[in-house]
């Protein structure tokens, strides 16, 4: 079987994240078939706090992020220090289902070909409450050129697709250069297309794989909308959906800014 490390990346330590924090890890300790490695990303101030926390007798490494602590930094420099053949992406105030791993391996026996394993995520608010379904369309008939598997021009039409849980190859995700920080607000649409167009096969599993807790207050997304340092206007969204159209060609950052609108 294929080896996989479940990626963590973690900004800050309150007492919030830290309860949001265990329930993650909880969710992969309690695996059908656990992964071989767990690993937490962040800045060294945070490390002690995560060491103490119960990793249930799992492979567990703290990788230490000395640089720039934005969402796609950190998982970058996870995966380059990740050492096994993949690696799968759990936000801190998430969770995987118990059969999500075992269900990636099971696919992975039938489809070597596969480089993305794309779960079908289940949406919740703050209160635990039913939202609705993320990356279930690839099973619509006619939505993609093969039923189950993303296609760029299914990306183009309809960009509402998420990473969260994803199991990808860790080589392929270094060689096309993994997520972009120039790019905000729609930098994992960007991932997307970039994946499909240098050959990459992403298959969702049709199985619920991931819950995902929409919305967060002090989460990135939630900050987009509600917090004055980070608003975008609709007119400056509309320009990320269409700049991650065009960048998606380069494996490489390039400068991009807003103010050259």
């Amino acid at each position: 079987m294929k080896d996989i490390t479940v990626i963590i990346p973690v900004h800050k330590t309150d007492e919030g994240e830290l309860d949001l924090l265990k329930v993650a890890i909880k969710s992969v300790t309690d695996q059908q078939l656990r992964p071989e490695t767990l690993m937490v990303v962040g800045p060294k101030n945070i490390k002690k706090d995560i060491d103490s926390l119960d990793f249930g007798g799992l492979d567990y490494v703290f990788t230490e992020n000395s640089g720039e602590t934005d969402f796609a930094s950190q998982m970058n420099l996870a995966a380059e220090s990740c050492k096994t053949e993949y690696f799968s992406l759990l936000e801190l105030d998430d969770e995987l289902s118990k059969i999500w791993i075992k269900n990636v391996k099971e696919y992975m026996k039938h489809n070597e070909d596969v480089n993305v394993f794309l779960p079908l995520i289940t949406n919740v608010d703050k209160d635990n409450t039913f939202i609705g379904w993320t990356n279930e369309p690839v099973w619509a008939m006619n939505f993609s050129e093969e039923t189950g598997f993303l296609s760029l021009e299914a990306l183009l039409s309809y960009p509402n697709f998420n990473i969260d849980g994803m199991v990808i190859e860790t080589d392929f995700f270094l060689e096309i250069g993994g997520f972009k920080k120039n790019i905000k607000l729609t930098f994992i649409y960007e991932f997307l297309l970039r994946s499909i167009f240098m050959d990459a096969r992403m298959l969702t599993i049709p199985k619920i794989g991931y819950k995902h807790l929409n919305m967060r207050e002090g989460g990135l997304f939630y900050n987009y909308k509600n917090h004055p340092d980070f608003l975008i206007p609709a007119t400056e969204g509309s320009f990320w959906l269409e700049t991650a159209k065009k960048e998606y060609f380069f494996t490489e950052d390039r400068k991009i800014s807003v103010k050259d609108l």
